[in-house]
């Protein structure tokens, strides 16, 4: 055969072997069951930056990727202490390599990368101050930290977006349900596949209420009746639907993508994505509060400077 037929030939096949059916469960679901971890993705701009206005992900030579891996690594190191990793055997990069991000920025749709405009309400709610000992408090009660900080929750589809560390997630399958189980914060999700509709409006959860069915070879979840306090972006929780799709794309990969609608708060409907690679590993404990005594080191200070400053004399005690 010659070269260019050769040439033809793969690029006719390449789509159709990256949409090859998964294997089957044993009663005839795509098998997504694993453990998967994105710490790669770690950091990865949501929105396109502003020096690449003008292109689209797909118009990215293979050095300007490479490049911005390479960058991206390397802030990484110098923004940590001392400007090395914290530990002796590194392995805070062994976890978090930038350099293998799948993408360059996250949002896939609009093509332009960038987050859709808020509407005057969505601008409202986009404009409410939010405390975190992340950007220095200030800090007058536990709620003044947020729920990650407290240990609560990080909803849809904030629990897939990878922090510092335990980016890991685990799917399990059984007939009619998905389970997702986050190491981060022990979230577990339950999905039912069974047609099922959603509950009544008037209940409301942080991590809101799933319903799932296969597209193909595609787990399609459809997510909504979120907590406004943990509804994603401050979203509208009475309006905020989520659609996450789980894809399949190899023996380790899976692709995962969102998709945020909610008329309330942006004027069209924008998708993220990033990839989810097989982590062997398995999920780890995650003791969010364990020996951590800050949340009552706090109320301690709190309550002895409430006595200081009533004027009464003796023990407070």
């Amino acid at each position: 055969m010659k070269p260019l037929a050769v040439v033809a030939l793969l690029l006719v096949a390449a789509p159709a072997a990256r949409d090859r059916m998964p294997p089957r469960t044993a009663w005839g679901d795509p098998d997504l069951q694993g453990t998967y971890t994105n710490n790669n993705e770690y950091a990865t701009p949501l929105e396109r930056p502003a020096e690449f206005a003008g292109k689209r992900a797909s118009d990215l030579t293979a050095a300007e990727i490479a490049d911005v891996r390479r960058v991206a690594q390397q802030r990484m190191v110098n923004a940590l202490p001392g400007g090395r990793v914290r530990g002796p055997d590194d392995w805070w990069l062994q976890n978090l390599d930038l350099s293998k991000r799948s993408r360059v920025w996250s949002i896939v749709d609009p093509p332009d990368g960038k987050i859709p405009p808020l509407t005057p309400a969505g601008a409202v709610r986009a404009s409410a101050r939010v405390r975190s000992s992340f950007a220095g408090g200030p800090f007058d009660g536990p709620e003044d930290l947020n729920f990650l900080e407290r240990c609560i929750t990080r909803s849809v589809p904030g629990a897939m977006v990878p922090v510092m560390y335990s980016n890991n997630y685990e799917i399990l399958q059984t007939p009619g349900l998905v389970a997702i189980t986050y190491e981060i914060l022990h979230e577990t999700r339950l999905i039912p596949l069974d047609g099922r509709p959603h509950v009544g409006a008037k209940v409301r959860q942080h991590l809101g209420d799933a319903r799932g069915h296969f597209e193909g070879a595609t787990l399609v979840v459809e997510t909504t009746n979120f907590k406004q306090a943990s509804a994603y972006r401050n979203a509208d929780a009475s309006t905020l639907r989520v659609v996450e799709r789980f894809t399949r794309r190899s023996p380790d990969l899976i692709e995962w993508s969102a998709t945020l609608i909610d008329p309330s708060t942006w004027t069209s409907p924008w998708t993220f994505a990033m990839d989810l690679n097989r982590d062997p590993g398995g999920l780890l404990f995650y003791e969010c509060h364990e020996n951590n005594y800050g949340m009552l080191n706090i109320l301690k200070g709190a309550r002895a400077e409430e006595w200081q400053n009533s004027g009464i004399t003796g023990s407070k005690n």
